[in-house]
């Protein structure tokens, strides 16, 4: 760990992300295979089932849940408003929402991530700020860690006040650091009686945090004789002596969220609220997220779901040039992508979901892939929604709705969804988490050849690793299930798209060898690169999740075996392109020419227009010290 914060070479960040993931692949995981060329459709196939008692419990649940929203939530008053009313935080406490993946032992529901992700899908639908309290309440906030890390004692003291209804934040980002926690600058002094610690810092963009009560905040800890140190997670009360909710930030969409820039002065937290330990800090973020991400593809897959009513809909209603305007072609394909991605979308998810209720499974990079694939895919259905919805697409639901027409918000679908592909791990971030994890095999057994601290002994076992290893992988991707004519043949008409995905996961994989092998080092710099593998990866679960589910439930809609053949020629189309791609692409072209923009060279092409002004930083800086601005914390007030 860095002795300074904000003093940080490249070497040092990459070392304190390294330290912070997860090295052991001690369970299966599809999509680690599916990088390394080996499609081990057992994994997925047949498609996992749900306890029968768990889907009677979470149908109850749903059915009142649904209800209430129906209603009691007006979401268009949530958007107007930009508040979620004191009401609907006590009817979402009284139905046990908080709590929904809180065990029933500590007074939560216990659903199965699969329900949890239809509750926030539904919740979602009405206003997705109340899909994000939830969310970013139960997914990330102090439930998750302690579930996975708590000790006893912790669970027992906090877990049965959140699933009454308290709510809880996540702070890990700052005011200059995102998504490189090497730089964290808020620190938690260990006092002199050792009772404890004080924590002293700025956290940004905690959601939750204008309303949480509890809070996990990560600090770093100073290293000292007999002292580990390190990033470290604590449970904090909201309304602990020196906290200041300095702001409520406000954003182009999520209108109602409740997010907060917050100071902390010399907070003292006893040590008895360290979760996991000194140093875990990191690591707990990490892990927590493995689940916590599959919240966020949930209100995506609402989205899509949502967006095809309306297209639908319209589609038919409309007409122009003396047809409905889903008969013309241009808007039948748009049609035909918003219907098939959403089928995937939730396809991916809820294999996801069902693979993480099962402790057997390691699902880090199947989270980590429909997190990135379904906030991108949202973001283009609800252009695509616009689109085919025209000048109605881009008017807001009042001003529709004061000509006596629809209220769709579509425009605000957009504004929504746009923020979930920074969210949790930005688009690009999400590229290179996958990418180090698609590749942990090869480092594992070459790293230390490609490694410039490495010295020659190192180098020489790492050799002769990988010469073990790759005489034995590389024959693999020679020849497979994929070219045999009659391979799964228990598919029917969808058995030619899994030869498919089999036959593209080895080529995926020698196109990561030859890479490796060509720019060995520098190949984590090949970013571009990267991303086009992860994004052939992400196509290729899709498709996977698509076949298995379609043929699993093609008893029950027959029809949907149809989405599933649309969306795998879809996506084929999309990996050819990927794959071209990879070796003709202007990558270095671009590089190059990024320098020289952020040298100044092509300035000129500023000049004629109104700029933002200059006299205050991009960035701004927080000294230390006690809060100098009004407390705009928001706390609910009891119900009558």
């Amino acid at each position: 760990m860095p002795t300074e914060a904000g003093q940080v070479s490249e070497k040092e960040a990459r070392q304190v992300a390294e330290a912070a993931r997860e090295s052991a692949w001690d369970r299966p995981s599809f999509g680690k295979e599916l990088f390394l060329g080996r499609f081990q459709l057992d994994l997925i196939n047949p498609w996992p089932r749900s306890d029968p008692d768990d889907v009677a419990r979470a149908e109850e649940f749903l059915g009142a849940f649904g209800a209430y929203l129906d209603s009691e939530v007006d979401g268009a008053a949530i958007e107007r408003d930009a508040r979620i009313p004191d009401e609907v935080f006590h009817g979402l406490a009284r139905l046990g929402a908080f709590g929904m993946k809180i065990d029933r032992k500590y007074g939560g529901l216990g659903l199965s991530n699969l329900h949890y992700c239809r509750a926030l899908m539904r919740a979602g639908s009405v206003n997705p700020s109340i899909g994000a309290l939830l969310s970013a309440h139960q997914s990330i906030g102090v439930p998750q860690p302690l579930k996975m890390f708590g000790t006893p004692e912790q669970k027992q003291r906090f877990l049965p006040r959140l699933a009454a209804g308290e709510v809880s934040a996540f702070l890990l980002t700052e005011p200059d650091v995102g998504s490189d926690p090497a730089r964290l600058a808020t620190t938690a002094e260990p006092t002199e009686d050792g009772t404890g610690y004080r924590l002293n810092g700025v956290k940004l963009w905690a959601t939750n945090g204008t309303v949480a009560t509890l809070l996990v905040v990560m600090a770093r800890v100073p290293a000292a004789e007999g002292r580990r140190g390190g990033i470290t997670a604590f449970v904090v009360e909201g309304d602990s002596e020196g906290i200041t909710v300095e702001r409520r930030n406000e954003f182009v969409g999520l209108r109602g969220l409740e997010n907060s820039l917050t100071r902390f002065h010399d907070v003292f937290v006893p040590k008895e609220n360290v979760i996991g330990g000194e140093g875990k800090g990191l690591k707990i973020a990490l892990t927590t997220l493995n689940t916590g991400r599959l919240s966020l593809p949930a209100m995506c897959v609402g989205a899509g779901k949502w967006a095809l009513n309306v297209a639908r809909e319209w589609a038919a209603d409309r007409v122009q040039w003396g047809r409905p305007v889903g008969e013309h072609e241009a808007v039948a394909k748009k049609l035909a992508f918003i219907a098939a991605t959403t089928y995937g979308m939730e396809s991916m998810l809820d294999l996801c979901c069902l693979l993480a209720d099962d402790d057997r499974n390691d699902i880090r990079i199947e989270a980590a892939l429909v997190k990135l694939y379904a906030s991108e895919m949202a973001w283009k259905i609800a252009d695509e929604l616009i689109q085919i919805r025209g000048g109605r697409g881009y008017e807001t639901a009042d001003s529709l709705a004061a000509r006596g027409e629809r209220p769709a918000a579509v425009e605000q679908l957009l504004r929504d969804l746009r923020i979930n592909r920074i969210f949790e791990g930005s688009t690009e971030i999400m590229h290179l988490l996958i990418a180090r994890e698609a590749v942990d095999a090869h480092l594992s057994v070459a790293g230390d050849i490609i490694d410039p601290d490495a010295g020659l002994g190192r180098k020489a076992k790492a050799g002769a690793r990988a010469g073990v290893f790759y005489a034995k992988w590389l024959p693999t991707l020679a020849v497979g299930k994929g070219q045999a004519p009659g391979a799964y043949h228990e598919f029917g008409p969808l058995a030619g798209h899994l030869r498919h995905v089999e036959r593209t996961s080895r080529k995926l994989a020698r196109s990561t060898f030859y890479a490796m092998s060509r720019w060995q080092g520098k190949m984590e710099r090949k970013q571009a690169f990267l991303g086009r593998v992860v994004d052939i990866g992400a196509e290729l679960f899709a498709m996977s999740a698509v076949c298995v589910r379609a043929v699993a439930e093609r008893a029950e809609h027959p029809e949907n075996v149809e989405l599933a053949d649309l969306f795998c020629r879809q996506a084929r189309l999309r990996v050819d392109d990927l794959f071209t791609g990879l070796w003709s692409n202007t990558d270095a072209v671009d590089v190059a020419a990024a320098k020289r923009i952020i040298a100044g060279r092509y300035a000129s092409v500023e000049e004629g227009v109104v700029t933002p002004p200059a006299d205050r930083p991009w960035v701004a800086n927080w000294q230390p010290g006690p809060s100098t601005a009004q407390d705009v914390r928001r706390r609910v007030p009891p119900p009558k």
